[in-house]
């Protein structure tokens, strides 16, 4: 007869795929108010082109800005999207 041994977890509830990862653009010189606005609108659930324009300021005087934080899937989705759309993206941050 076999017996199953539980290994102790390395990683809590929030390991790999679950938790809270953050999509942060940052800001560059090259893409306008108008195109962070629209983009973000467009990709990101939840944004508003008004709401983009208020990331597009904070990306502009603050360097960047959180605009999702979720579940790692949604995370890279909304991340690939964003920079293939020509924003100017940070790398997925756990937090």
């Amino acid at each position: 007869m076999s017996q199953t041994i539980e290994l102790p977890r390395t990683a809590g509830p929030d390991g790999a795929l679950g938790g809270s990862w953050r999509v942060i653009v940052r800001n560059d010189n090259h893409n306008t108010f108008d195109h962070v606005a629209f983009t973000l609108a467009r990709f990101v659930p939840g944004v508003s082109v008004a709401a983009g324009y208020g990331f597009a300021d904070l990306i502009h005087n603050t360097g960047r800005a959180i605009v999702w934080s979720g579940h790692r899937e949604p995370a890279e989705l909304y991340w690939e999207q964003l920079r293939d759309a020509g924003l100017t993206m940070a790398p997925l941050e756990r937090g």
